[in-house]
């Protein structure tokens, strides 16, 4: 990546925003990260107003830049509101709408959702927000295409986060779109968590957190990283879990929130980008490497999976980036 690499991510908080979600993008974007060895993020926060109220009157925050700060930025976030009936102020509003008139990406936390179908930025977009306010925002904006039960969505310049903790996956997944899989899964071991979900998996899953983890798919799911060149299949990861294919789809369901097959292809795919971010200039190599058997079939994933042919996405993170 080009050592000249600038964007400039802009926080927008308001009056009951919850601190957590502010933590998440300031974490992401706004810490100095020199181990990865290039440029970061341009973070900044700001308000309509220089003293802002946290939720639940937690805190205060001082000092914040003013609204004028989001007309510079490459990103915009919204981060969730508590009370998503209670209107916004119009002059963040005609921030958003100003932001999403000069092409800026747009990016809400949970509720924030609400935010950015306020200022009319989703009307005709897909989007998600938290599963508790599903009903409440379809009905309310109609011309959203939510999908309710996905950790978030990426609508090209729009995206949208379901809940706090899918925020990081969002986070994280922007950091993929702008940096490759690489940086994002250093930016991961970093925050000590787990390699972004795909956003497709559920928000929640079918049963409670047990007392002991349970581990039974973590064997299965290191065997297939440890062989992804190999043409493995569902019936394989059944037979090597010592169940039926039916039982492994509601335990992947359950603790994974993805199937068997999306979550093969998601680590396929990767894997691949990684190749790539390293200098394998052979498609036949990553390919056969990552699974996927013949370039054309790489080229096919490589596109859905992140919109770039294999050669667009070598230019934007190969080592000579």
């Amino acid at each position: 990546m080009s050592q000249e690499f600038s964007h400039r991510v802009v926080v927008l908080v308001d009056e009951g925003s919850n601190p957590f979600e502010i933590g998440v993008a300031t974490e992401l974007f706004g810490l100095r990260r020199p181990e990865l060895g290039r440029p970061w993020y341009d973070f900044t926060v700001c308000s309509a107003r220089p003293r802002v109220r946290m939720h639940l009157g937690m805190f205060t925050m001082t000092g914040v830049a003013g609204l004028a700060v989001a007309d510079g930025a490459d990103t915009l976030i919204v981060p969730n509101r508590p009370d998503p009936g209670r209107p916004s102020r119009p002059a963040v509003l005609a921030a958003i709408r100003r932001a999403a008139d000069r092409g800026a990406r747009l990016v809400s936390f949970c509720t924030g959702a609400f935010t950015l179908a306020e200022a009319g930025v989703l009307d005709g977009r897909a989007a998600t927000t938290h599963w508790k306010w599903a009903d409440e925002f379809t009905r309310r904006f109609p011309l959203v295409a939510l999908t309710p039960d996905v950790l978030f969505v990426d609508d090209g310049d729009v995206l949208t986060a379901a809940g706090s903790s899918a925020s990081l996956d969002l986070g994280l997944h922007l950091i993929h779109r702008d940096h490759g899989a690489e940086v994002a899964n250093a930016v991961s071991r970093r925050l000590v968590f787990t390699g972004h979900r795909d956003g497709g998996q559920r928000q929640f899953v079918e049963r409670p957190v047990p007392s002991v983890p349970d581990t039974s798919l973590a064997p299965v799911l290191e065997w297939a990283r440890a062989g992804l060149d190999g043409p493995i299949t569902v019936a394989d990861l059944a037979a090597r879990a010592a169940t039926s294919q039916a039982t492994l789809h509601r335990r992947f369901r359950a603790e994974l929130g993805t199937t068997p097959l999306a979550w093969l292809t998601t680590e396929r795919v990767t894997l691949a980008c990684r190749l790539i971010e390293r200098g394998e200039l052979r498609l036949d190599r990553v390919a056969s490497a990552s699974g996927f058997g013949t370039a054309a079939n790489l080229r096919a994933q490589l596109r859905r999976h992140t919109g770039l042919s294999p050669s667009e996405y070598r230019r934007r993170f190969g080592p000579a980036a």
